[in-house]
């Protein structure tokens, strides 16, 4: 059995690697960032909701089989304490040949503090139709 890697030192480290591996297709880093409790969920755009380990792997490895997903999070609204990370944040896809004009997708990846380091616990996504909305936490300059 392969050692268990050391997770990041925090969530957005972990959010990062998340990414990542989804833009690579590695469904073994992917599966490495849960959390090793049999109640992780995850919730793909339009499908049910699964639990558990085995079900959210068999989820990735459908959808890795058309290789990995360009993602990038933008507009990530944090809420952090000493055990618990929830992020909400405006997930851009670019898949080469798919029209998803005026189409993003709203993500909440929720992260605990384990002794490996923090690990999802939650990832829940959804299609929304019409244009991202606006960054309402950038700082802006008032004349």
């Amino acid at each position: 059995m392969p050692a268990k890697k050391q997770m990041n030192g925090s969530p957005e480290e972990t959010e990062a690697a998340f990414y990542d591996a989804l833009s690579r297709a590695d469904l073994d880093t992917m599966m490495a960032l849960w959390a090793e409790d049999e109640e992780i969920v995850c919730i793909h755009p339009g499908a049910p909701r699964l639990i558990g380990h085995a079900a959210i792997r068999a989820s990735w490895e459908a959808i890795f089989e058309r290789g990995g997903v360009q993602v990038q999070a933008h507009q990530i609204h944090a809420t952090h304490n000493m055990l618990t990370a929830v992020h909400s944040v405006i997930e851009q896809i670019q898949r080469p040949n798919e029209q998803l004009a005026d189409i993003h997708i709203l993500a909440t990846n929720v992260y605990m503090k384990t002794p490996q380091g923090w690990r999802i616990t939650m990832h829940h996504s959804s299609v929304a139709a019409g244009k991202a909305p606006l960054d309402l936490f950038k700082a802006s300059t008032l004349h």
